[in-house]
């Protein structure tokens, strides 16, 4: 068998990649599987021709024992499992890895019958042990790293998740706090806008909390409302020009048609939009304009929070939005501001975008379909 395999080589890998091509997703190329089946074509040549020659130490060296060896990896060991490790990092499936190796071995026996080729029992014994060694190795390996990716993808989420709820309950309570610095400094009554505002602050903490222990329990708790967006930019308002007072900028709210509306989680749209200002207060030019404006436009309402940047640098539209990425080296926060109030308005099915304007700032938009108040 081994004079076999070797004088027809080509034919046999030729044959293998024919058969790969008739399944989907395999548009790989030979480099990316070079560990793959002409590599093991070569070992299962080698160890058939080490048996021929009744050296068992060579063939057990190159293939493995029957059943494989987990204290020490064969040759064809080693590469199957560089193999399916490839096929996971190309996005294939466990059964596409059994497959590979299954295609040799069909691609043999017809190869073997065209042309009235015999092999010894022996043989086809070896063949199918290296087989066998080899698909297992290979799915193991591919089943590790998939599990660890798994793992990993996981880990992400609840960081980002953990990341969430840390940075909002973190904005609610700063709120909060510069409230109270408010209404001691002025010694003005809890039942003012600065109350309300100390107010506000104090619900969303509760809801935050309310909306984690929820989702430990496997409950929803996310409600989507109608309101008017006057009322809403208001809300806004007053507690950013709490924030804006610390940041040396100026907070400018145009007035807004009292008769648009939305329909989305008030909560998380009050969190995002006060995420936007807060990073327009942290990166606007000193004693520059922050600029807040509510419109519709179509079928849509918009609301810009423009600022004075000076503007963006390349790539930098891109990267904002990515999670734990800030934009400066501050390590002040967590990086996600962006990133959760772009979440929360696509929930919202909404979307928030940024324009940048070269030399002056950049614009963020939020959009979202526009709603009718009885």
């Amino acid at each position: 068998m081994h004079r076999f395999l070797s004088n027809n080589r080509d034919e046999l890998i030729a044959r293998c990649k024919h058969k790969v091509a008739e399944r989907p997703r395999r548009q790989a190329t030979d480099q990316q599987l070079a560990h793959g089946v002409p590599l093991f074509l070569d070992q299962l040549t080698r160890t058939l021709a080490a048996e021929d020659d009744d050296d068992a130490a060579t063939s057990a060296a190159i293939s493995g024992p029957s059943g494989g060896d987990g204290s020490a990896l064969s040759e064809i060991g080693v590469s199957a499992t560089a193999h399916g490790k490839e096929l996971l990092l190309l996005g294939y499936t466990v059964d596409q890895v059994v497959h590979d190796y299954g295609d040799l071995c069909q691609a043999i026996t017809d190869l073997a019958f065209e042309r009235d080729a015999p092999f010894a029992v022996v043989e086809f014994r070896t063949l199918n042990r290296c087989l066998d060694n080899a698909i297992a190795d290979a799915v193991t390996e591919f089943s590790f790293q998939r599990d660890a990716q798994l793992f990993m993808q996981q880990l992400a989420g609840e960081k980002q998740r953990l990341g969430f709820l840390v940075h909002e309950l973190r904005n609610s309570l700063g709120t909060a706090t510069l409230a109270v610095r408010a209404l001691e400094l002025g010694n003005m009554a809890i039942g003012g806008a600065t109350g309300a505002v100390l107010k506000r602050s104090l619900s969303t903490l509760g809801l935050l909390i309310s909306r984690a222990t929820a989702e430990v329990r496997g409950e929803g708790s996310d409600k989507r409302q109608a309101f008017s967006v006057a009322a809403f930019i208001s809300d806004v308002e007053l507690a950013a020009r709490l924030d804006v007072g610390l940041k040396g900028a100026v907070l400018e709210v145009i007035a807004v048609d009292p008769a648009l509306a939305v329909e989305a989680n008030r909560e998380l749209l009050h969190a995002a939009l006060a995420n936007l200002l807060q990073n327009a207060f942290k990166y606007t030019h000193e004693n520059t304009v922050v600029t807040l404006t509510a419109y519709a436009f179509g079928e849509y309402v918009l609301m810009d929070v423009e600022d004075h940047c000076g503007g963006l640098p390349t790539g930098g539209a891109a990267r904002m939005f990515i999670p734990f990425r800030q934009n400066d080296d501050s390590r002040a926060g967590l990086g996600l501001g962006l990133s959760i109030a772009r979440q929360s308005i696509e929930a919202d099915h909404g979307t928030l975008t940024v324009r940048d304007v070269p030399g002056s700032g950049c614009v963020f938009t939020i959009s979202l379909p526009r709603h009718s108040i009885p």
